[in-house]
Order: C-alpha cells, then structure tokens, then sequence
C-alpha cells in the first residue's frame, strides 16, 4: 500500500519540487545579491555558524511564518476576493521559497550533521533528480524551452532596437 502512495504521489511531489528547484536556482541569486550588504552578510555569516539543531529550526522558520498569510490568502479567496488571495497566495510562495533555498545553502552543513537529515537528503536528491531528469526529457518540457528560448530572444532584438532607436532619435 505505501508503494502504491508513493507512486501516486510522484508527479505532483515531483513538479511541486520543480517549482523549488526553479526557486533555488533563480531567487536565491537575490539573496547572494544581499549577502554583499554588511548587516545581510552579518546575519547570513550568523546563520552559516549555528550548531545542527538551531540551522533546523532555521530552516524550518519560513514555512511556520507564512503558514498565517497563506490561511489569509484562503480567507480572502473564501471571502470573495479570489484574485488578491491567489496573489498572496503565489508571492508567499515565491518569497518562501527564495528565503527556504537561501537558509538551506547556509544551514546545510549542518543540517548534513543530524544522521537522520542526511539520511533523508540521500534518499530525496537522487529522487528529485530522476524525476527531474524525466522531466526534461519530455517533449512538453523541451518544447516549452524552445519557445521560452524563442521569446527571449525576440524580447532582446525589441530591446536592441529600442535602445538604438533611442540613441539615434532627433531632440525636438
């Protein structure tokens, strides 16, 4: 029976970890940004040096402060206002998950110490990376970055060529 749970669960738990992923790689480049500032690289230097217990609670910390905004975007959309609430709802996910990817580069060291953490995490990254690696090797996913290659560079030529037109207008 566990199996089978298992198995069912796969594809959603696989693209809600495609969602991290993308949050990892992306939102954490923010955070880097940040640690360049003296208070941010204090704290994140503070952080990097907590004993394996504290780097939990840490870690942990995000998903507990978000949990009464992510209820008050269900209020709002249960109250009428379902545009704001999924709002909320998708910003608290994307600020989540930049804080979570940020604090578990810090903490993951010692988080590595907690035998069963690591445990864990051996069992779950070569998971995540199987379905990660199915996943890319579908044709949805390649066609999608096809097209997101596409409009990426048909958005630098407009750029390109604002940015000409812009130097080379006359001055009235």
């Amino acid at each position: 029976m566990f199996k089978f749970a298992v198995k069912l669960l796969q594809l959603p738990l696989a693209l809600l970890v495609m969602f991290y992923e993308w949050g990892w790689q992306s939102l954490s480049a923010v955070f880097a940004w940040l640690a360049k500032r003296p208070l941010w690289g204090l704290l994140e230097s503070l952080i990097r040096r907590a004993p394996p217990y504290v780097a939990l609670l840490l870690f942990l910390l995000p998903s507990l402060a978000l949990f009464p905004v992510k209820l008050g975007a269900l209020w709002l959309v249960a109250h009428g206002q379902k545009l704001l609430g999924v709002g909320v709802l998708i910003a608290a996910k994307i600020v989540g998950t930049a804080v979570v990817a940020r604090l578990f580069s810090l903490t993951q060291p010692a988080l590595m110490q907690l035998a069963w953490f690591a445990r864990f995490y051996g069992w779950f990254k070569p998971w995540k990376d199987g379905w990660l690696a199915l996943l890319r090797a579908s044709a949805p996913w390649r066609l999608t970055r096809i097209f997101i290659g596409r409009m990426k560079a048909r958005f630098r030529r407009i750029r390109e060529h604002v940015q000409h037109w812009l130097r080379h207008r006359k001055s009235p």
